[in-house]
Parts: structure tokens; sequence; C-alpha cells
């Protein structure tokens, strides 16, 4: 048999797999001329009956032995056209072209000018533009007089309409015919009869073809399809009475749906196909699609070429195509080939086309329609047949019998070769409900070997277009069993590679693994009925591609990374500490570890050792807290806590190490500190700012380190009712948070309250108990229980304190001193005062070094009965960090409490930690040494750094010490309270709200009625934070609330549970581009604004941020500097930024990098393009009551009103938010906005004019004014 696709079974290369040169000079043909640099030949008319091309292939066909041979070489030999001319685009035209080519002829391409780079129009030998000024995209491809005049102007004398655009327009058909140009398809009243759906009925009954009941006539009456409904029931599908591929087809289930499925699948047809006329039928259940290759002459010769299966199909579009259909009755296939044959040879068909079925349930099956032209998926049917159906086409238009190539009649054909399947790769994301997307393809790697084709127009650097078809490239695999093609296809999925665009690749796979799929059930309900295909893994190539945008966009337009005011990181990269080769001893108590049957626990792995490291850990997990207590407290040496993960770098570098760095040392970690207590790795600042700053996922984190280090307890910071947020939450919010925490591998819960209101404690330590945890309740210090002059906050008050929580059953007391204020002196006598109070209970201190009494603190602690002390590593200890672990592991060593730890171990930590520090130099305060004026602020050490950040981002750097004062008026004016976050946070925005509007305490009580202050000073007032030791402060509180709610008791008592399905089905809906967790779900809960922007984020960069070396995030690249990234275990990509192109006329530049050693460009735009710096803003008028200023420097999130509207004193009119703090700016009179001088994302500075507010007495002037 002669026609056969392009494959080893090849006898003789072709034209298309040789040098050009060689394969004409192999077969005795004459060398074809070389292509002139516009891609096309230069060559004068073709004078001879025979081009060279063609007598090349006539010289190939006709030295077979055999009749079809020469029965091929004849029919090649008389075509009676020589220039091909395809209407059409992308993957089908080239498809066409290279089937003329193979047939000698000469190839004419046409392109609208939307499609001036596509690649289609350089593989033919020539092309031209189409379509008329003011057209669309699409419109030019439908321009019927525009496509002739082009073939008669180039003298092309046959057209290939392809699919789709006007392969099933019978005018564009009859218009050839006219000016003798051969139509390679169907007559054009054949087109025209088959191409009406109405019609095709008709003729499929009157010969006897099953059919589904439906209208005799095509209509535009959305009456006539109502009542054709109420007459045969619903559901009923409407189908564009001339058109196909799924367009203009609908639905409906109900009377009301119709109505609008009627007039949108109009519309949709029109625009298609330029008829909007429907055909409505009764609308069969869950059928597979099953569609019959017929192929016809012009004798009135008949064959077909079996069958495909195409029911896998998304809104009536096919999306899998299988040949022959797999587990179909065969007396169903013997039916319809038979049905397919007897229509086509009654309506005198002619060319190739396809009579589509639908089979039910049942066995049954009916007449759909003929699609008269090639189909997308003919593909699969020429490799089970051998036939190429587009040089069939072009053979049959030019006059060829079935008999000449190798068809005289079906017994000709040989059953089907194995099975073949296609699918069709597009430019759309499955997950954003197939949204198409458009954009460069920045990389393309496509699979191969034995059994994979590729039809395609497309690669690497070449643009899809946002206005025709997604799709990118069919993949078809063929085997000889059906397992095998599908095996085969999966293979070819997971070796491509496309970048720069969304591809469906992730789905296809999900489908092609799926039972029904591979059981042949599939039907066209498939897709709707599983909404599994679209739960897809993680997609790790896929994603770290982004990462290209993010170095690109840091190159172009520089780091993005509020805070980051120091000098830039070192040009270092610190590798992972060494683990020791031996370690000391475990001091815990030995246990018989928990058995994992049953358990989330992770597994026991270490990475450094092939036997697990134990730690005080195992007899947490296999005896429980109690046990735990017990053990720590006869234990005769000092535990410690390491907090280098979590405080240590919120008090020094604004909480911003990443958890990169905290994976390299992990391993070493476990392994020195095998003894300690437990490491403080989570909560606190730390959970925000991960999501907020880092881009990072603070629960993979602590997926990633519990991994790492299974036998070390891991500490976090819970801020009781507040979680680890700034404001309180409902119930249910916490202890799903605790719990979730708990399970994800924290072991002890630090639970305090920003006031130590006792009823927020008793909460937090419940929900700690439920979740199986270490409730550590936790004492906040402040003032200085030696000193007699300071009398609110004594040891009295901590005594009762700590008896009420160790009544509440809390598990071991803390002692928090996050500010450094306890005294050596102070900490023997707190200490030894709770040791005799409490004699069983374990006693955690936590403190700063801000004053450098940190060490002697400590071991004034340890001496006083403490059990556990919280330090750091020497690189990242002292000022408002926690104090040197070196210091006190060389203090204790050699005495009864020494802790076990090795100071020849530690120092080689140590370098790790001295090493990554100068990554983090942009986040480095300027604090030299300690500080002994904390005694006075009394700041936080954890807040010191972030505030001086802070301040300088609202403009206050300059002035840091104002901003320490009014720190100190602005505890007094709220009531001398506990400072720890977020009750530290309320003194810190209102301390720079003062400085910014230049008040003292006495200044801002007098004009507390009138003044925009912070949301969180206001919140606090009304009693979100809780209730503060001795009240709030009067008359401030009633003077800032008036009329707002007062909050009484533990402000999450009176709130309404958070409705967590409803979060997580808004969360679905925003598309983030992948499934919604748990987690995720709490993170939202908690910070709703900072989840949506980290999730917008990753969905731009990916989640592989995380991955970048430290150095690689902060900082852009310089030229020719490479990084690593790991992706996962053994998959490391090597990254090297090579150069930056000058600006374009459009505002871009093209950042050029190595991927793999693969040359890769990223298209950027550059911000700072043509940009003369700040606008500067119109200024408030302080003397104008309308006149409303910005109380300080940020972004406007919100403008509540417009202008015209009338705004009531005190109402918000915007709401500014700068680095954590947000401050709600409200009117201070009552009036009409007269104009609105912000909108939302606006950087604006303190004292710019928001809005302006006419007032009456402001129109009473300008009148008087007026008269004047």
């Amino acid at each position: 048999m002669y026609l056969q696709t392009s494959s080893v079974r090849d006898s003789v290369p072709s034209e298309a797999t040789m040098a050009p040169d060689l394969a004409l000079q192999a077969l005795g043909c004459p060398v074809r001329p070389r292509r002139s640099r516009r891609g096309h030949l230069n060559r004068p008319g073709i004078s001879s009956s025979l081009t060279p091309r063609r007598a090349c292939m006539v010289a190939q066909t006709s030295s077979t032995q055999d009749s079809y041979g020469q029965d091929v070489a004849e029919a090649i030999a008389s075509l009676p056209f020589k220039r091909l001319l395809c209407a059409n685009r992308g993957e089908i035209a080239v498809r066409v072209f290279r089937a003329g080519i193979e047939l000698g002829l000469r190839t004419v391409a046409i392109y609208s000018p939307a499609d001036r780079l596509q690649p289609h129009r350089f593989k033919a030998d020539e092309s031209y533009a189409v379509g008329a000024p003011g057209m669309t995209p699409v419109q030019c491809y439908l321009d019927v007089e525009g496509v002739i005049a082009v073939a008669k102007q180039q003298q092309a004398d046959a057209i290939h309409p392809g699919y789709g655009f006007m392969s099933e327009n019978a005018t564009f058909a009859r218009r050839c015919a006219e000016e003798g140009i051969t139509f390679v398809g169907p007559r054009a009243d054949t087109i025209e009869a088959l191409g009406d759906k109405t019609m095709a009925r008709k003729m499929a009954e009157e010969c006897g073809v099953p059919v589904v009941p439906g209208t005799s006539h095509a209509t535009t009456s959305n009456k006539e399809a109502v009542q054709f409904a109420k007459d045969n029931g619903f559901p009923v599908i409407l189908k564009a009475a001339k058109g196909g591929g799924g367009r203009g087809m609908r639905v409906a289930r109900s009377e009301n749906e119709l109505e609008d499925a009627f007039e949108r699948a109009s519309k949709e047809a029109l625009a298609s196909f330029g008829d909007g006329s429907m055909f409505i039928e009764k609308f069969v259940e869950d059928p597979r699609h099953i569609e019959v290759q017929i192929l016809a002459d012009q004798h009135g010769n008949v064959v077909h070429l079996y069958e495909r299966d195409c029911s896998v199909q998304r809104r009536h579009q096919k999306v899998v195509e299988i040949a022959p259909a797999f587990a179909l009755d065969e007396k169903v296939r013997a039916a319809i080939h038979a049905d397919a044959v007897r229509l086509a040879q009654h309506v005198g068909y002619c060319n190739a086309g396809t009579v589509e079925f639908m089979v039910d349930k049942h066995g049954d099956y009916f007449f759909l329609e003929v699609n008269p032209r090639i189909q997308v998926e003919h593909t699969v049917t020429e490799e089970v047949t051998g036939v190429d159906l587009v040089q069939a086409q072009l053979l049959i238009a030019g006059g060829a019998s079935l008999a000449s190539i190798g068809l005289g009649s079906q017994a000709d054909l040989l059953p089907p070769n194995g099975f073949a399947i296609q699918c069709r790769i597009t430019t759309e994301d499955p997950q954003r409900n197939f949204q198409p997307d458009a954009g460069r393809i920045s990389s393309y790697r496509s699979p191969g070997g034995p059994g994979i084709r590729l039809d395609g127009a497309l690669t690497a650097g070449n643009y899809v277009s946002p206005h025709y078809d997604s799709l990118l490239v069919k993949v078809i695999c063929h085997a000889s069993s059906f397992r095998g093609s599908v095996q085969k296809m999966l293979r070819a999925m997971h070796e491509f590679q496309i970048r720069g665009v969304k591809t469906n690749v992730p789905f296809l796979e999900n489908v092609l693994r799926h039972p029904d799929f591979l059981g042949g059930r599939a039907t066209t309900s498939f897709i709707g009925d599983n909404p599994q295909l679209f739960d897809f893994g993680p997609q790790d190539l896929v994603e770290a591609s982004k990462l290209l945008i993010f170095l690109a966009e840091m190159v172009v337009n520089g780091p993005n990374h509020p805070g980051a005011t120091g000098p830039p990181p070192a040009k270092i990269t610190p590798p992972a500490p060494l683990i020791p080769a031996s370690v000391p001893a475990c001091r815990a108590p030995a246990v018989t570890p928990r058995s994992s049957s049953g358990s989330s626990e992770p597994s026991r792995h270490h990475l450094a050792s092939t036997q697990p490291l134990s730690g005080w850990r195992d007899i947490l997990l296999a005896e429980g807290p109690d046990a735990w207590a017990k053990a720590v407290r006869a234990h005769p040496g000092t535990l410690i806590t390491d907090t280098t993960w979590r405080d240590a770098h919120q008090s020094l570098l604004a909480t911003r190490v990443r958890t990169h760095d905290m994976c390299q040392a992990a391993a070493a970690t476990g392994a020195v500190l095998r003894n300690a207590g437990s490491l403080e790795m989570w909560g606190g600042a730390t959970f925000d700012v991960a999501l907020r700053y880092l881009h990072e996922d603070p629960w993979r984190r602590l997926d990633l380190l519990r991994e790492r280090i299974p036998h070390i307890p891991f500490q976090m910071l819970l801020r009781g009712v507040n979680a680890v947020g700034y404001t309180s939450y409902p119930d249910n919010v916490v202890t799903g948070f605790v719990t979730e925490a708990h399970r994800a591998g924290i072991d002890i819960f630090r639970v305090f309250d920003s006031l130590n209101y006792i009823d927020n404690l008793k909460f937090g330590i419940d929900a700690v108990h439920a979740a199986g945890g270490v409730a550590e309740g936790t004492l906040c210090y402040s003032g200085d229980v030696s000193n007699p002059n300071k009398r609110k906050f004594t040891l009295e008050y901590y005594l009762g304190l700590a008896e009420e929580l160790v009544e509440h059953g809390v598990t071991t007391l803390g002692i928090k001193d996050m500010a450094g204020l306890l005294k050596p002196r102070a900490a023997t006598l707190l200490i030894s005062s709770l040791r005799t109070t409490f004699p069983d209970v374990p006693i955690h201190v936590h403190t700063h070094d801000t004053a450098g009494t940190g060490v002697a603190t400590q071991l004034a602690c340890v001496a006083a009965g403490a059990d556990i002390v919280d330090c750091c590593l020497d690189a990242m200890s002292g000022t408002t960090s926690q104090p040197s672990m070196g210091a006190i592991v060389n203090s204790l060593a050699g005495t009864d409490k020494e802790t076990g730890i090795s100071p020849e171990h530690l120092a080689d930590l140590n370098i790790f930690w001295e090493a990554t520090r100068a990554l983090y130099l942009p986040y480095e305060s300027d604090m030299k040494s300690t500080s002994a004026d904390v005694y006075d602020h009394e700041m936080p050490g954890g807040q010191y750094t972030n505030l001086r950040i802070q301040a300088a981002s609202l403009g206050l750097g300059d002035e840091w010490q104002k901003v320490k004062k009014a720190y100190i008026m602005a505890n007094r004016a709220l009531g001398d309270i506990i400072k720890v976050t977020p009750s530290s946070k309320v003194v810190g925005d209102l301390a720079q709200f003062m400085v910014s509007n230049g008040l003292d305490d006495v200044g801002l009580l007098e004009k507390a009625e009138d003044l925009s202050l912070p949301t969180s000073v206001v919140e606090y007032l009304q009693g979100y934070l809780g209730q503060p030791p001795g009240g709030f402060p009067e008359p401030l509180r009633s003077r800032v609330l008036k009329d707002r709610p007062r909050i009484q008791g533990r402000p999450g008592a009176s709130m309404s549970p958070l409705n967590f399905a409803r979060l997580r089905g808004n969360l679905q809906d925003k598309n983030y581009g992948r499934k919604i967790s748990d987690r995720d779900v709490l993170s939202a809960a908690l910070y709703p604004q900072v989840f949506d922007a980290f999730m917008a984020t990753q969905g731009r960069y990916s989640r592989f941020l995380e991955a970048l070396p430290t150095r690689a995030f902060l900082v852009p690249l310089e030229e020719d500097e490479e990084v690593e990234v790991e992706l996962s275990r053994g998959n490391v990509v090597p990254i090297k930024f090579k150069a930056v192109s000058e600006l374009q006329p459009t505002g871009h530049r093209e950042v050029f990098f190595e991927v793999n050693g693969v040359p890769r460009v990223v298209e950027v735009m550059d911000k700072g393009a043509g940009s003369k710096g700040r606008v500067a803003r119109e200024q408030a008028d302080k003397s104008s009551l309308g006149s409303v200023g910005a109380p300080m420097s940020g972004e406007v999130v919100e403008v509540s009103v417009k202008p015209g509207a009338t705004v009531q004193r005190g109402q918000q009119l915007v709401v500014l938010s700068a680095m954590k703090m947000e401050t709600s700016v409200t009117a201070p009179c009552s009036g009409l906005v007269q104009h609105v001088a912000v909108e939302a994302g606006d950087q604006i500075d303190s004292g710019d004019l928001v809005l302006r507010i006419e007032t009456e007495e402001s129109s009473e002037a300008l009148s008087s004014t007026d008269e004047a």
C-alpha cells in the first residue's frame, strides 16, 4: 500500500528526512534550488509538466516493484495543480505543507497581521498577508474574497482549507470552483447539505441511519427551541447549524437555562461561522462519541478507515482521541462502519470526511453529524492504517480514484495496526477553568522515541497568540496495544517541558491514569463527572521556571525588600556546618520509642547517621507531657533552649532569616544540640514575616526542620488568644491552629498574653492541653521586682499570677523577660520564690541581653532553681538578642549544672552562623553595643530592631531618639502596660504617631477626641487584646472611643465561630492555582490580606523562592553569576545570569539567562523607564480643619469616600498601611467631600493632603471673601 505516513516503514528516505540535495540526488532527481533569505525558493515559473520536486516523488513511488507504486506515481504525475495554498494557520497549515511538499507541490501560506511572525508561514515556500484594515485577527482567515485574491495573484491552483475557519464554508468552496481553483474537500453543495445539521439529519433518515429526535430545520427563534423542549422533554442540546468544534453548542436542562443558552450559543455561532441559526435535539446522557473516517473519490467509491473514540471532551471540544475505539461492542462497530459508508454514498460524498455517532449506555447508537473536512484527530487514523489522509485528500481532489491510491475496496484496507492515542496540548490553565494563556514560549523540550509523533508549529521563542485557538501541539502515540499506547503517551507527557505559558499537560496525565479511561468507559461527561482530574501534584520544573521572572525583575528594577536599609549581603555562600563524628551521650532518660503504627509522627531517620539520634523529645512522645515534666525536674543539670531560629534573628535581623539557611544548619544542629531542652523555631513574628516578606510558607518551614531534627523538642511562641497574630480571633481559629501546629511537630507551646490577662492565658493553655502539647504558662515580666519603688509589677503580683496558672494545670512555668529588664538580683528573688512555692513545676526563663546582663541573669536563674534557660549561638547573641550560649555552656561546664553540650562542637556551629549573618547585613541595625537605657524605655528586644526599620520607612529614621522617648510617654499614657507583641506594637505605633504629629503625652490627651490614632491603639482601648492590669487609662479611653463599642472580658468569648468551610470555598474561588489545604485556611484566617499577597507572589514566582540562595533572593545577580537551586532531592538546577538588553520601545527589557546550560530569555517591564522621580504631592493646610493630611507615611490601602459624599465627624476616610501598622484616617469634621487627593496604592508622606472637606465654616468664609 502506498499512502503510508512518515515512519521507519518507508523503504526510501524522503525529502523531509534527508538533507534536501542528498535526497534528490539519491533518487536521481535534479537538485532543488536553495531558499533565499526570506525562506522562499528563488525559482522562475515552472515550464515542464513535472516540477523537480514532483519528479522526485514520482521516481520514488514508481521505483517500488508493486502495482500500487506505479498507480500512485501516475496519480502524482497527473495532478492538475502545482501550487497549493493552505487557507489556515498553525499546525494544520504545517501538516498540509508537508503533505504537499512530499507530493512535489509548491506551497503557499497566508497569515494575518497578528500572525506575521508565526512559524507556519515560514514552513511554506511562499507566504502572503490576508485581511483588510479593520478586520479582527480571526476575520482575516474568514475573508473569502481576500484569500481568493491571494490565490489568484500567486497562481495557486489548489486550496486546502484545513479545519475550522472556512473548511465548511460552502460559499468559499463555490468561489474556488468559479475561479478555477481546486478546493481540496467536498463539493460546495455537499458542504452546504451536510454542514446544515437539519439537512444532514434528513439525509441520514432517508438511508435508514438512526437519529436522535430533533428539529427538522435550523432556527434563530428562541421560542421554537422552547417549544421543542416542551414537546420532547429536557435535557436538550443546541448546535450551530453551520459549524463544529464545540462552538455554538450548549446543553440546557430547564426552560430558564434554555433561553440563556440559546442566546449565547447563537451569538457564538454567528461570530465563528457567520450564521447564528441553531439546531435543537434531545440530549443523550453520557454517551460515547464514536466517529468513522471515510474517504470517497469522484467516481462514487467510498471506504471507511475505521473509527475513533472522541468521548473525552470538555464543553463539546475533544481533548483525547483513540483509534480504534477500545472496548466497543463489535456488532456496534460493524454497524456504524456500514452506516457511515451508506450515508456517504447516499449523499454522493467526495474526499475525506467524518461521520459522527453517539453510543449510549445500552449499546444503541445515533447519528450526530457529518464533518465534511479533515479532522484535528485524523492523525490517529493515519497511525493505525498507514494511510496519509492529507495526501489522499490532495490526490482525490486531483481526480485520483481510490483504486489508484491502493484503496480500491474495503478489502484492500488491512485491519487496524494496534492502537493510537492523540492528546491535544493546549496553552490553557485547567485549574482556572481552562483559561487560555498567551505569551512567549521561553523553553520547549519535546518528547521523542519509538511510537511518538508530534504535529505542531511552535517552539522555543515563538509567541502564542491570544487571538486564536489555544492548541499548541498534538501528541500521537502508537503501540500494539491500548495500554501500550497509554504508557507511551504518559512518557511523552513526562518528557515535555514547556515554559513561558501554562499548559494542560498535568490534566492530561490525570486523564490517562483514570480507571474509567483505561477501561474504555469514558463518556462525554467523563471530565465533568471527575473533579479529581484537576488535582495536580507539584509541578516542580514548571514552577521553577518562574524563578527567572523574580531574578529578572530584580536585575531590571532592583530588589523590593521592605526594611532592607543596610549594606548589601556579603558575597559568600556559607557551606553547611560539619556534623561531629561523635556527640555527647544523650542525657535524657532512656525510653522505648512510641510505635509509629497509626501515628502521624515523622520518620526518625537522621541525615547524619545510620542510627537515629535520641533526645528529650523521646520521653515526650513515649510518655507524654506530665512524664516529660517530671523527668525535667529530676534532671540534675541545666537544659538550654536555643532561640537562634526564632527570637534571636527576630531581635537582630528583623525576623528575616530564611528556611534555606536553617535547613543548611539543621543536621549539625541536631547533633551538636542533641541534649538541648528545646529549639525555639516557630511562632510569634516568624509566622507572618515568613508569609509577608520572605514569601515562604511557615508550615513548610516546620515540616522541613522537623524532618531533619526529629529528636529535639520544638518550641513555639503562642500569643494566647492572639495565636500568632496581632488581634483576637474566634476561639475555633485558635484551637484549630494549635491542634495543627502540634500535629505538624510543635511540642512545647510558650503560652503568653500581652497583658498577662488570666482569662486569655487560660484559654490558650486549654487549647494546648486539648492538642496534647506541653503548655508552658508564661509570666510576661516588666518593671523590677527588686526595686521597692516599682509598685505595679511586684513579686507578689507574679507569684499570684503563677499560682493561678499552676492551679489551672500548666505543664511548666515560663518567665518571658522580653526587654531584658530582669536583673541578676531580681532573677534570684523571683526564681527562688517560684521554686519554693512550686517545687514540682519546671521553670523556664527567657531574657534578652539589651543591657548586657543576660548571661549573669541566666546563671542567677540556674543557681536559684530554674530548669531551662534560653540562649542562642554566639554569632547571633548579645544586645537585643538572647545571651550567649557559649558563655553559659562554658560557665556551667564541670559543675553539677552542666548542660551536656560540647563547647568545641558549638564553636563549629557558630562559624556557620557567623558567616550566614553576613548575608543579612541589609537588616542589621546600627546598634553596636549594649544599652542600659532599656531600663527606661522597656522596649522588647524583638521590637527594637523592627521598630527602628519601621520608623525609617515612615520617614522617622533620623528621629530614633525621639521615638524612644515617645515610647516611654506612650507607655505612660496607656497606663504602664506589659509590652510584648501585640501590646508592644500598640505602644510602638502610638510612639511613632506622636513623633509624626509633634505630640507628647499631655498633648495626646488634650487632642485625643480629634486625632486619627492608629487602629492598633483604638482596638486596644476597645478591649480587643483583653483587660490590662489596673484597667484602661482614663480619660484617654473615653475621649478616643467616644461611642465605639467596648469589649468586656475575654474578646474571643463574644466572637462568633469562624466558618472554615465558607472560608475554604472563598479561597478556592480565588483560583490560586492549587488546592487549598487546611493549613492554608488557618493562615488565611489569621492573616487574610497577607495570605492573599503571599499566594499571589507564589503564583507569580513559584514556591521555589525559598530554594534560592539567600544572596540571590535579596539582591540582583551580577553578570555571569551562577547559582544552584535545589528543587527536590537530587534535582539541582544551575541558573546563570548573562546580560540585560537595552530598553525596548515598549518599556521592556530582555534579561538573558542560562538554565541547565540552555539559553533562556525573560521580558520584564522597566518600572523606572521615563521616570523623573516622585511626583510632588499637595500638602495639607494645617490651618484648615477640612484639609485632611496623612498622619504618617505609608501606602493607601483603601479609600472609603468619593468626591461629593457627605461625611460625619469621626467617619473613616482612608486607610493607610506602613509595614505592619495600619491607620484609619477619620474625618475631623462633618461636611461635603470636595476633593480626594489619593487613591489605593499611592505612597504618601506624613502631611500630604488626603482629601479636602468643605465645612459650614469654610463655606461662610468663602462667601465673605467673595463679597469683599
